[in-house]
């Protein structure tokens, strides 16, 4: 999975907030593009 693949799954409702952040925690996307996807700043 990719910030492409992450960010069409959300737009989709089959990801949600927790999820990208769990992206995030394991390096697969970075907290910026967690704000690009979700609209929120990243907090760890």
């Amino acid at each position: 999975m990719n910030f492409e693949g992450i960010k069409k799954n959300y737009d989709r409702g089959l990801w949600n907030k927790l999820m990208v952040k769990k992206a995030v925690e394991k390096s697969v996307i970075t907290a910026e593009e967690y704000q690009t996807i979700t609209g929120e700043t990243y907090t760890a």
